[in-house]
């Protein structure tokens, strides 16, 4: 199947002023009220239909099914923006746009043209069903099955940790068949699927998590978006958008913490003087600035190379969500330690901010996942060729 069509890269200017329209966006709609969401451990309708009619559910698809067709380092800044008011709701945009995205680019043309309008408006709303009880980051582990059943299957198995599956319209299901593994899109409502909502989760506790379990639940043949065998394809390309997200999600939290802790040091007195004056809290924010410069740039560079279909961005993107995921954890903490009582309340956007770095040291490949792979891509390929992978150059 073909992929996604390739973009130029937009105009500096024409990105910053998109950047601008998501900053606003979620300034109105989404900051004001994320610690709520937080606490209630969900997102309601009327936000969800707000970011759907701003077309970000559709954001990375093609015109002609609908979608924005924005190009992958805007998308990222959207995800980053996002990020930036409430990681469980851009938890919620990443896995539907990882499933509208492997539809666009393996399922066949029916099957675009009968969901892609309606994913990219936000009308169905999908899930990324991959991890199991037993299979998290190792994909090759599933023991879901997928079995030949007339002109169609019969789907057994359990789903677990599903991001957006208690409102899921639809789910993009990896399952084992005889020949190995697929994927399959299938309607949330059809008979034998069962959903459990999950709670009381660490971090991005409005995300709607759920367990879904599949039992006798029949599917058409037409419902498998990639040929039997290729499920691991879908599911290892899917993961790198969704990691690529992640990263841009991370960035979104150290600007986040940033923006409060100057805000807090710049009123809060100690000792005599006002926090900001003190030289360690000076250092302190002159390391989040540092560490948030260099990872929206390792986001940019990996996003760029998206862009232009270099197969570099896998590991740029590994080094993106490895790089970022572990500044946001050490950022967000350093942020709980400055607002000190006050940032300790469950109900205090930094003690979120903390719980949500550590979820992202998790998903999409975990840290130590994104270490093996960097490590095994600088013994293939060597550190020169590697090079263009961290510095956006080659040595020549």
């Amino acid at each position: 199947m073909p992929g996604p069509p390739r973009h130029d890269r937009q105009p500096a200017d024409d990105r910053a002023h998109d950047r601008a329209q998501f900053r606003a966006f979620v300034e109105a709609n989404v900051s004001p009220y994320a610690d709520g969401f937080d606490q209630v451990q969900s997102i309601p309708p009327g936000t969800l239909r707000a970011v759907a009619d701003q077309g970000y559910f559709g954001a990375a698809l093609p015109v002609a099914y609908g979608g924005a067709g924005m190009d992958m380092v805007t998308l990222g800044e959207l995800h980053e923006e996002v990020g930036r008011g409430c990681s469980s709701l851009r938890s919620l945009l990443t896995v539907h746009t990882m499933a509208s995205m492997m539809t666009a680019r393996w399922a066949g043309e029916q099957t675009r043209r009968e969901w892609l309008p309606r994913m990219a408006a936000g009308d169905a709303v999908a899930a990324f069903c991959l991890t199991e009880p037993e299979a998290g980051s190792d994909a090759a582990s599933i023991t879901m099955t997928a079995r030949r059943s007339g002109e169609g299957y019969l789907l057994d198995g359990i789903k677990r940790w599903i991001t957006g599956g208690q409102i899921a319209d639809l789910l993009l299901v990896f399952a084992r068949t005889e020949r190995g593994p697929t994927a399959l899109l299938v309607e949330a409502d059809r008979a034998g699927i069962e959903r459990i909502p999950i709670d009381d989760m660490l971090g991005t506790r409005a995300s709607l998590l759920a367990e879904v379990r599949f039992r006798d639940c029949w599917v058409p043949r037409s419902a498998v978006i990639a040929t039997e065998g290729a499920g691991l394809l879908v599911a290892t390309t899917a993961l790198d958008l969704g990691r690529y997200s992640v990263a841009c999600g991370c960035v979104g939290i150290l600007q986040a913490c940033l923006d409060a802790c100057v805000s807090y040091t710049a009123k809060r007195s100690q000792g005599g003087a006002v926090l900001r004056e003190h030289q360690l809290v000076r250092r302190l924010i002159s390391e989040m600035v540092a560490q948030l410069s260099a990872e929206r740039l390792l986001c940019r560079h990996a996003g760029e190379l998206k862009d232009q279909g270099d197969p570099a961005t896998v590991t740029a993107t590994c080094i993106a969500k490895y790089v970022a995921a572990s500044s946001a954890v050490r950022v967000a903490g350093d942020a709980v330690q400055l607002l000190g009582a006050h940032g300790c309340s469950t109900s205090a956007s930094v003690s979120r901010y903390f719980r949500d770095a550590k979820i992202m040291e998790i998903i999409e490949g975990s840290t130590q996942i994104q270490q093996l792979m960097i490590a095994e891509d600088a013994y293939r390929r060597g550190v020169d060729e590697l090079l263009p992978v961290v510095g956006g150059r080659s040595a020549a």
